[in-house]
């Protein structure tokens, strides 16, 4: 345990599994009191276990990303049992079926950007919200190597999502560092997490799969990322504003 995030509240949407999980244990592992929110009670209940197995303090509250008065009450409900919001990291997300536009089901395309664009956007509107009005605060989004900086054919819609939140992270910074809120995203790319892995595929298949279209040769280590996230998060990023730190080994220069 260290103290980088000693007397802070943390929210992480999407720590049910993958890097929202990983996060969530990190941030409590520098001290921080973690809230861990998404649509899964059981996964979530399973992050919150393994953050107290290690001596951290967490707890969870069910949450429907797309559903403003969801998200409004989860704010709203991690400052009254804590009294602070100090951090956020924004994770939640969805890849969506792969299909050639012309191909693609509206209602697909749809889901896919209410989740990762229109979410993303209404846990910014009320994270935001509390945290100018009490001191500022540090928000970190989950962007994608695919969107703004990667194009690959077949998702469209998640790459349209994700460009679009690389996009918003910035503007939403520069709108509120007056209010003493820093905004960043990182921009993955395939990472050892369940969302990289193919129904059925194993670890092996996954590289094989994948690693040849990294110049690095495979894909990133979960806590590439989340040292990535932990530091636009922390005092020692406080000059960074506005950032899509891209970590992908190389697929996307």
């Amino acid at each position: 345990m260290t103290s980088r995030f000693h007397q802070r509240v943390v929210l992480v949407i999407g720590a049910g599994s993958g890097i929202g999980r990983a996060t969530a244990l990190a941030f409590a592992r520098e001290g921080a009191t973690v809230v861990a929110a998404g649509r899964d009670k059981d996964r979530l209940a399973g992050t919150v276990e393994q953050i107290r197995l290690v001596g951290g303090t967490a707890d969870h509250f069910v949450t429907d990303l797309t559903r403003e008065e969801q998200v409004e009450e989860l704010v709203a409900n991690v400052v009254r049992r804590h009294g602070a919001l100090h951090v956020a990291h924004n994770n939640a997300g969805t890849f969506g079926p792969a299909a050639p536009v012309a191909d693609m089901d509206p209602d697909e395309w749809r889901r896919t950007l209410e989740t990762n664009l229109t979410g993303t956007f209404l846990a910014l509107k009320y994270e935001v919200s509390h945290m100018r009005e009490h001191g500022g605060g540090a928000i970190v989004n989950t962007s994608s190597n695919i969107g703004a900086h990667l194009r690959l054919p077949h998702l469209a819609a998640y790459a349209a999502s994700k460009a679009g939140l690389s996009t918003l992270t910035r503007v939403a910074a520069r709108d509120h560092i007056a209010d003493g809120v820093r905004i960043n995203a990182v921009s993955p790319g395939p990472v050892d997490a369940p969302m990289s892995r193919q129904p059925g595929e194993s670890d092996e298949e996954r590289t094989a799969r994948l690693g040849p279209s990294i110049p690095l040769g495979r894909i990133a280590f979960l806590n590439e990322v989340v040292s990535a996230v932990l530091w636009l998060a922390s005092d020692d990023a406080g000059f960074t504003v506005g950032s899509d730190l891209v970590i992908d080994g190389g697929a996307s220069a």
